[in-house]
């Protein structure tokens, strides 16, 4: 059996979704495939923050910007895929005063808009924060549910024409007289297509598929945990207002919190080991901002791995690695037709997608321009049947699977 779907895109995380919605809209002929459920890679097992930017302000102001113009789109288009939680960054008596001030002024040198917030001020706002608070600011940060994010996008790219079909693993990709010309997918498609255009999505596992035809890629990946704990009542997501760090965020869901994270080189991202050190950890350093977490009943833990593109990375903890994409075009390594959309962060998706689509689409003489930013996504406005959704595409990945089909309440 062979078909040839003018574009195929591998692997079905949010980018991958993102980029086949984009290209559905568009008018293009798409077909997406991935190994597992939707989600199932990186987008489902991180700890589901909305950016406002504030992060990276100071170190990389271009990627702040970024992920605030695209926290504003996503409030505006995606609907229950998402929540307007809020965030405090927070300085303990130890931590330093200068860098706490830095942040602040880089995040407004950004645009980020933020409320300076005393003692006083801080602990009226989130009760329960740690005796060693001594100042805080706000920011617009919030909360993704990616397996409801990547789902919306699925359905949105299926309902312009696209093909989806998880539990279709790549098998092999074939490069021939220097360009892509077929990709055996097994699974649910059991079939070679010939695709003009082959868009390797898969985030840290793009090596696989680039092995596969022939190229180089150079990803760093990270793993870092994630521990959900039972507590209900804390609405602001927290960030410790520090150099990057082992257990340095709290993001609120809905009767638990997510505690996050290690930074922690792997060479295989489907193998490797996990610690009991990492889990202790992030409890014990989140606790330094919120004590009542270091206590409450543990729901369940879980690893990502980051999909750092760093083919000179030589660092040990992989923190210093820009969270900024990269769209390699393998025409230059002999494999015309194939491309890697590598690195980023959930936040960012919609943008590394329509970055992608418009070098696709120049390729392939297609002149429409995208409409993503702009059009909500597929049901965002109905979460019971984005749980449906979720549900038909795999299930609920780890990171949200205490909202994704929880019952409504009373």
């Amino acid at each position: 059996m062979s078909d040839g779907p003018t574009v195929l895109v591998i692997g079905g995380g949010a980018t991958g979704t993102g980029i086949a919605r984009d290209l559905a809209i568009r008018g293009v002929d798409v077909t997406l495939v991935d190994r597992g459920g939707l989600g199932s890679g990186t987008s489902g097992r991180s700890h589901g923050l909305l950016h406002s930017g504030a992060r990276y302000a100071e170190a990389d102001p271009e990627g702040a910007r970024e992920c605030l113009e695209e926290n504003r789109t996503l409030r505006a288009i995606a609907g229950g895929c998402v929540r307007d939680t809020g965030g405090l960054f927070v300085r303990l008596d130890g931590d330093d005063p200068e860098y706490f001030a830095e942040k602040i002024a880089a995040c407004e040198e950004v645009g980020i808009e933020t409320e300076r917030l005393d003692e006083a001020a801080v602990r009226e706002r989130v009760p329960g924060l740690a005796d060693e608070v001594a100042e805080a600011f706000a920011v617009p940060d919030g909360v993704i549910y990616p397996s409801r994010l990547v789902a919306a996008n699925a359905a949105d790219a299926e309902r312009h024409g696209a093909a989806v079909h998880p539990h279709a693993p790549v098998e092999d990709v074939t490069v021939t007289d220097g360009a892509v010309d077929a990709v055996r997918v097994g699974g649910a498609v059991d079939a070679t297509l010939t695709p003009e255009v082959v868009v390797n999505a898969t985030g840290a596992w793009a090596d696989a598929i680039g092995e596969m035809a022939g190229v180089e890629i150079g990803m760093a990946p990270s793993r870092g945990v994630m521990v959900s704990v039972a507590y209900d009542g804390l609405e602001p997501v927290l960030n410790r207002c520090r150099d990057p760090d082992d257990g340095d965020i709290v993001v609120p869901h809905d009767g638990e919190v997510v505690l996050g994270t290690t930074s922690v080189p792997v060479s295989d991202p489907d193998d490797y080991e996990t610690a009991d050190w990492e889990v202790e950890r992030s409890v014990e350093e989140c606790a330094a901002m919120f004590p009542a977490v270091a206590d409450a009943p543990e729901v369940r833990r879980w690893w990502g791995v980051r999909p750092l593109y760093a083919p000179d990375e030589a660092g040990q903890n992989r923190r210093g690695i820009s969270r900024g994409f990269t769209l390699l075009d393998h025409e230059r390594d002999g494999a015309t037709g194939l491309y890697s959309v590598v690195g980023g962060k959930l936040t960012t998706y919609r943008r590394m997608a329509e970055a992608t689509v418009d070098e696709v689409c120049e390729r392939l003489g297609v002149e429409a321009a995208c409409e993503t930013a702009a059009e909500p996504l597929a049901h965002a406005d109905d979460p019971e049947r984005l749980d449906e959704l979720v549900a038909a595409y795999g299930g609920p990945n780890p990171t949200d699977s205490d909202v994704v089909g929880a019952p409504a309440d009373d």
